[in-house]
């Protein structure tokens, strides 16, 4: 089982950015894929973005494309989002999860989830 922690998140006015770290515990971190979702108020948890174990492929909501970045550093045992222009509509807790493979991630079979960072953009 991994245990994870996000921080990094907080209030920002549109077009600014933010990073968001996940820090994990558990051996089996290396071996698994990571990715983030996140949940505005009153709406389903929905995908933002994934990485393959090895950071060898990643993959992003089309609506973050372009602006989001998903990176992971396997012997910091840390994976980061990367948020670039930020939009109000950006606005909701996010959560970092931990799969078994880049397939089950984006279907949202997920292991384990951290307890999640709020973001808040301004306009």
């Amino acid at each position: 089982q991994v245990q994870l922690v996000e921080s990094g998140g907080g209030l920002v006015q549109a077009g600014g950015s933010l990073r968001l770290s996940c820090a994990a515990s558990g051996r089996t971190f290396s071996r698994m894929a990571m990715g983030w979702f996140r949940q505005a108020p009153g709406k389903e948890r929905e995908f933002v973005a994934g990485i393959r174990w090895d950071g060898g492929n990643t993959y992003y909501a089309d609506s973050v494309k372009g602006r989001f970045t998903i990176s992971r550093d396997n012997a910091k045992i840390t994976v980061y989002l990367q948020m670039n222009s930020l939009k109000p509509e950006d606005t909701a807790n996010y959560y970092c999860a931990a799969s078994t493979d880049s397939d089950r991630l984006q279907r949202g079979v997920v292991r384990s989830w951290g307890q999640g960072t709020q973001v808040t953009v301004s306009s």
